[in-house]
């Protein structure tokens, strides 16, 4: 059985002020769930609206990627008209309102002692670079964390960053979270409050929750292995025709397989008896890691992609494909006809694309299909009549004064 509407979230409305990845990522992922997500943008768009990667003609692939499902709704805030629109907006009236994610600084309009004077029961998550509000980025973060000088080949000297932004991406998933606590918490005792998350914070928790802390505290360095998996093993490997393969032995039932995939039994029981362990253990792996790597190697390295694939498949081994982004986007993992978390959507101003709905699959709950990013202040004159009250005329006057504007 399913909600008559099929989502999970339905009935909830958060406004959303924000820009680049985590707020928007949160925002987005309620908005996936089926609340009504209203996101404020300046005329002519926000910080990240020209964000690449952008089509030929300077559409935000971006913008479109993290504003999925969500309303649109253009105020100038730099007028005072239109600041105190929004803020009518953030509190207007109703049990599963009230609600604001933002990654500006809570001062001016969006001060919450401000807001919360208009509704006592405001819920407010504020996103920050750190804990006192100063300016932070993920790839200011990172290098703090020390993790470019884990990254890398060993042979490097110089710190290497990477491509993803796995701060923005905890941070705007813990932001989901810290909404639907706070409104879990207003909803049995009816206090609204005012939620802070530093991108920082979220970055410093992940290293001591995987140990990377605690390790640095007990004196351990901990050194680059280029693509080797730290504390067991797994490695890229080289197939006869060109093509690569990781392979991963964590656990002892991946361990088992990979051997027997790679006909290396004997090889293995002479190095354990050469090392003096066994290589049940994860860590003995480790330990013997560039041993085991020549053995996998000169297996691989005899047989063509799809000969390994298939006895890695045959034996259950855990592993994968080294492929482009355009091999990825052209595979069957993307395809809808394969994959039901991806549906064919008409993005306005960019044409048809895949794109996922939420990835959360629920058995008591439709998952609602993908939904296109709002063009521009699409949705400026509905909500403002719907939850404003707004006349036609009054629209029509705040528009053409250039207070507000809609697509």
């Amino acid at each position: 059985m399913s909600e008559p509407n099929g989502s999970i979230l339905g009935g909830l409305r958060v406004i959303e002020v924000s820009a680049f990845v985590a707020a928007p990522l949160g925002g987005m992922t309620l908005a996936q769930l089926g609340a009504e997500v209203i996101r404020i943008d300046p005329p002519g768009g926000g910080l990240d609206y020209r964000r690449w990667p952008v089509t030929g003609d300077a559409q935000s692939l971006f913008w479109a990627g993290l504003n999925k499902a969500k309303r649109s709704v253009v105020i100038d805030t730099a007028r005072s008209e239109g600041r105190e629109l929004a803020m009518a907006l953030i509190c207007a009236p109703g049990r599963d309102a009230g609600i604001l994610l933002t990654n500006f600084p809570p001062r001016g309009w969006l001060k919450y002692e401000e807001l919360s004077r208009r509704r006592a029961d405001l819920i407010q998550l504020t996103i920050q670079g750190n804990r006192n509000g100063g300016s932070m980025v993920d790839y200011t973060v990172n290098p703090t964390l020390g993790l470019p000088y884990l990254t890398g080949p060993e042979s490097a000297e110089r710190p290497v960053n990477h491509v993803l932004p796995a701060w923005d991406l905890i941070t705007g998933q813990l932001a989901a979270v810290g909404l639907l606590t706070a409104e879990r918490h207003r909803y049995r005792h009816g206090h609204g409050q005012h939620v802070k998350l530093a991108l920082e914070d979220v970055g410093l928790s992940v290293m001591a929750h995987l140990g990377f802390l605690a390790e640095a505290q007990l004196g351990q360095t901990r050194e680059r292995h280029g693509n080797d998996l730290f504390g067991a093993f797994g490695r890229d490997f080289v197939c006869a025709d060109g093509e690569r393969v990781m392979v991963v032995g964590l656990t002892r039932k991946q361990w088992k397989s990979l051997v027997e995939a790679t006909e290396v039994a004997e090889g293995i029981a002479a190095l354990e008896a050469q090392c003096g362990f066994s290589l049940m253990d994860a860590g003995n792996r480790f330990r013997a890691r560039t041993d085991i790597a020549r053995l996998i190697a000169r297996w691989t390295a005899s047989r063509s992609l799809p000969k390994v694939a298939e006895a890695f498949d045959r034996f259950g081994v855990c592993w994968s494909h080294y492929q482009t982004v355009a091999q990825m986007a052209a595979g069957a993992a993307v395809n809808p006809s394969n994959n039901s978390m991806f549906s064919i959507i008409e993005q306005p101003g960019i044409g048809r694309l895949i794109a996922p709905a939420i990835p959360l699959d629920f058995s008591l709950f439709a998952r609602p299909p993908a939904a296109p990013a709002p063009r521009l202040g699409e949705h400026t004159e509905a909500v403002l009549l719907e939850l404003l009250g707004l006349t036609s005329s009054e629209y029509g006057r705040l528009h053409d004064n250039g207070v507000v504007s809609g697509d």
